[in-house]
């Protein structure tokens, strides 16, 4: 079942350039969302000193600034504390719930991903957490 969600402005936070290129076309194609893509998390977290997009997508494996410490900076500041996050990543099976919620993530997707369904997935991941 297709969920219905407004136009969307996602950022996508991935060191992987097939994973960027592939999450920014099927989600701007397919779903019409204006989508930004970044390789780290200081990339992002200097874009958002300017921008705030309505979802952040998040892997969890990347060079540099690991996940746990950019959500970290990002609940830190008020700018961006309420922005959602989902996890985008391999190890999605391993977080329970809690573990979700105590990162103060909505979701986590699971790599492979099913470039068609993607966008479902994220609607219904944003709208649960409404």
């Amino acid at each position: 079942m297709a969920v219905i969600v407004p136009s969307q402005s996602v950022l996508l936070i991935d060191d992987d350039a097939s994973i960027r290129e592939i999450v920014q076309a099927c989600l701007s194609d397919l779903a019409g969302w204006k989508v930004k893509t970044v390789a780290s998390a200081q990339e992002a977290l200097n874009w958002l000193g300017s921008e705030h997009p309505d979802v952040i997508l998040l892997d969890i494996l990347m060079p540099g600034m690991d996940a746990v410490t950019f959500l970290q900076r990002l609940r830190a500041s008020c700018l961006t504390q309420t922005i959602p996050v989902i996890l985008l990543t391999v190890q999605a099976r391993w977080y329970s719930p809690q573990q979700l919620q105590k990162l103060s993530v909505i979701d986590a997707i699971a790599k492979p991903f099913d470039p068609v369904a993607l966008p479902d997935q994220i609607a219904q991941a944003l709208t649960r957490s409404q």
